[in-house]
């Protein structure tokens, strides 16, 4: 909105705006990268949690301990939301919640790193969807190719496992641009906050039920209230705010780190190991997203 006032008054803020700019970029792609590897390294934390509780039971942890971090950071002012700003954020909730049931239930199916490449194909979608630019529709072609290598059928494949995989991936894909979408219309984290509050709630009576009927232990409700902390609570906060800094576009590309990530904590934190020609396939989604970053022009 013009407020008025001299040509100087107007040129100093732009200069300005431009500087903050590279900067923002350079803070938006450490959240990113930090938000990724605290997502991959919670989610191979929960998994060890799997044959205590199973994939619900974590998932139901998970969400309860993310909701009390992000209501006690975020503090949303439910009463002040206007209908206009609960749409995203009933939507975002929904998301969230489908996203990481479906996730944990593939990473049971067909292991961590087979089921973070195939959520990739969410934010990768956003990419696709949203460039312009030759480079970036080269690197995704090449991202693309590299996750047909690692999903290939074969007489084993665990098809349940792969379309879950791929339910995760859409639900990423509205994740990115519904987190975009409360950034813009609600200050700090209350959107995201009150999105992780409702999906604690639907969760209440799924892991009741759960919990029941197989007792955790200590070292089961640990590592799921972990996975709660590094793969829900760090990045929605570290998201939310770095798709305040970066387009839409340029987060999808760059979380082809993810798959990269995920694989390697499978490799450390669960054992599985991957195939030659799936590293292979990983550094050819680390060369694409990295040639996309480097090439990204000025905001």
């Amino acid at each position: 909105m013009e407020t008025g006032g001299s040509v100087e008054t107007r040129t100093e803020p732009r200069r300005d705006v431009r500087a903050g700019g590279a900067r923002g970029r350079l803070a938006g792609v450490a959240m990113m990268l930090g938000s990724a590897a605290s997502n991959q390294t919670g989610a191979a934390v929960g998994a060890l949690a799997f044959p205590v509780i199973g994939p619900a039971g974590v998932v139901a942890v998970r969400q309860w301990v993310a909701a009390a971090v992000l209501l006690a950071v975020g503090r949303p002012r439910l009463r002040s939301f206007t209908a206009a700003q609960w749409r995203p954020v009933l939507a975002l909730a929904a998301v969230f919640a489908t996203m990481n049931l479906s996730l944990y239930t593939a990473v049971g199916r067909v292991g961590l790193g087979l089921a973070v490449t195939l959520e990739f194909l969410g934010p990768l979608s956003v990419a696709l969807a949203s460039s312009r630019r030759r480079t970036d529709l080269a690197c995704a072609a090449a991202v693309a190719a590299a996750v047909v290598a690692l999903t290939r059928p074969r007489p084993t494949s665990d098809y349940l496992g792969i379309g879950l995989g791929l339910l995760a991936a859409c639900c990423w894909a509205g994740y990115i641009l519904l987190n975009r979408s409360i950034g813009r219309t609600l200050p700090g984290a209350e959107g995201s906050a009150a999105a992780a509050a409702l999906s604690g709630l639907v969760f209440v009576p799924i892991g009741a039920f759960v919990l029941v009927r197989h007792p955790p232990t200590a070292g089961a409700l640990a590592c799921a209230g972990a996975a709660g902390v590094l793969s829900s609570a760090v990045p929605f906060l570290a998201d939310l705010l770095a798709l305040r800094r970066v387009p839409a576009r340029f987060f999808g590309v760059f979380m082809s780190v993810n798959p990269v990530l995920a694989a390697v904590a499978g490799l450390v934190v669960l054992g599985q190991a991957l195939h030659w020609t799936q590293w292979l396939a990983i550094l050819v989604i680390v060369t694409a997203n990295s040639a996309s970053v480097l090439t990204a022009p000025a905001p």
